[in-house]
């Protein structure tokens, strides 16, 4: 088995990975590459191997760093199977309609104001070919992706549908596990199970966002949302928060609708500012079997009123959107993109982020090279539609809103992998930046593990 690094490689965007075994080749994940437009764009272009080649594209959750090229390889030709759970393909069907929609219109804008000439990377009918595309299988289920290659997904707990994905193959009279991660969710998240750690592995491929550093509890999290929103409102101020569309803007919604119920926050309008975030709660409501039911909230509401509550407004349409940004008042406003590098957020950081009352809540990671990472480091101005804003609001980081683990989670993650795994030989690291993989392959050495980081393009022998 051979297993080449495509993507993700001593960065966090772009996750892809090509197995070849048995004359076959399978990608896990094709990720889009984010960051500045002028570095990506090569790097998103390039095939991960030609595509008569790719037999198969097994696919760990509708994140755009782990799905967002799959329609470029439907517009150059690919038309077999995406495998997926059935979450992940409900996601992906709105999610890369959604990115197809934002290059086009980036595409518009930029010959429109004589800019750089910049071509999607693929429209619309490609997102909607490669919906059609995809397969969808239950957690736990053995299913094969190609002549004598087997897949299982596990419970990632990272965002809704989420999965590790283990490969499976015979060799003689052995059978061989390559578990891919994906990326690994926290225990106790709102509406997501908890991770389950796939069995009798061989070789892991690990993502390592977060591994030189831990997170604050997802209670502490909560407890600092309520605060930050009491302190801005007080100001007469807005809390606008880039959140991911997918996932992270459920989780806030679950807990702002908490913290009303129980008085904790003041009686003040929210928005769910983006068409996407809109789209996606409905199918988390179509999806409610797969919430956490240990949760006593998920169990005391039924899908569809955990998102809906009278202090809650969504926007879809982009006049009120408009109306949104323009007016004032206390108000807490959710927008996606989650790293602040497209979308209606913009708009509003754009119009408040040199507002002093107002707050920019960060709660995610956020990228090198983006906006969401530049507000982080507190830039004295930011650029927004080419124009340079005095950074004056407050600037607020929750990290336990994370919906990756930190280092002590993924440890302990991996070290439930391996005791049911006597034969793990080797841990590859992927999806994080120098720091973080450097300090967590350190790690692990000194808990005995065999640990490589490998580089983007790097070839791995499996044996």
């Amino acid at each position: 088995m051979q297993l080449t690094i495509q993507g993700a490689a001593r960065e966090v965007t772009g996750s892809c990975h090509v197995v070849q075994v048995h004359g076959k080749t399978i990608l896990l994940d094709c990720g889009m590459f984010q960051g500045r437009r002028s570095e990506v764009q090569q790097k998103n272009l390039k095939l991960p191997v030609p595509i008569e080649q790719i037999d198969a594209i097994v696919l760990s959750h509708a994140h755009i760093d782990h799905s967002g090229r799959l329609p470029l390889l439907v517009r150059n030709g690919y038309n077999k199977a995406i495998h997926a759970t059935q979450a992940t393909c409900d996601l992906c069907e709105i999610m890369l309609a959604d990115s197809a929609h934002i290059q086009e219109k980036d595409a518009e804008y930029l010959a429109r104001h004589n800019r750089e000439h910049f071509d999607p990377l693929y429209g619309m009918r490609d997102a909607a070919r490669t919906a059609e595309l995809m397969v969808a299988h239950d957690y736990g289920a053995r299913f094969e992706v190609a002549p004598g290659v087997f897949a299982i997904f596990s419970e990632a707990g990272h965002i809704l549908g989420s999965a590790s994905v283990t490969i499976e193959v015979t060799e003689g009279s052995q059978t061989k596990r390559l578990v891919f991660s994906g990326d690994v969710g926290r225990s106790g998240l709102p509406i997501i199970r908890d991770p389950d750690p796939p069995k009798d592995v061989d070789w892991m491929l690990m993502e390592s966002t977060y591994g030189n550093r831990d997170h604050g509890t997802v209670d502490d999290a909560r407890a600092m949302l309520a605060k930050v929103v009491r302190e801005t409102a007080a100001r007469g101020g807005r809390v606008l928060v880039p959140a991911f569309a997918v996932g992270r803007t459920q989780e806030l919604v679950y807990d702002l609708h908490q913290l009303a119920d129980t008085g904790e926050i003041p009686k003040l309008p929210i928005y769910i500012d983006s068409p996407l975030a809109t789209k996606a709660t409905a199918i988390f409501e179509r999806n409610t079997e797969v919430f956490d039911q240990t949760e006593k909230f998920v169990r005391s509401h039924n899908g569809e009123s955990l998102f809906q509550f009278p202090l809650l407004r969504y926007t879809p349409d982009v006049e009120d959107s408009k109306k949104l940004s323009q007016s004032t008042g206390p108000a807490v406003i959710i927008s996606a993109s989650g790293m602040c590098e497209s979308g209606r957020i913009v708009h509003h950081l754009h119009q408040g982020a040199s507002n002093p009352r107002n707050t920019i809540l960060i709660v995610g990671f956020q990228a090198e090279h983006t906006l969401g990472r530049r507000i982080v480091e507190r830039r004295a101005t930011i650029k927004t539609f080419g124009e340079e804003v005095p950074l004056k609001a407050q600037v607020a980081v929750l990290n336990g809103y994370s919906a990756h683990g930190d280092r002590t989670e993924l440890a302990a993650w991996l070290q439930a992998v391996r005791a049911t795994s006597p034969r793990l030989k080797d841990v590859f690291l992927v999806h994080g930046e120098p720091e973080a993989q450097d300090a967590f392959a350190t790690q692990l050495r000194g808990e005995g593990y065999r640990v490589k980081v490998p580089s983007l393009g790097e070839k791995l022998t499996l044996g």
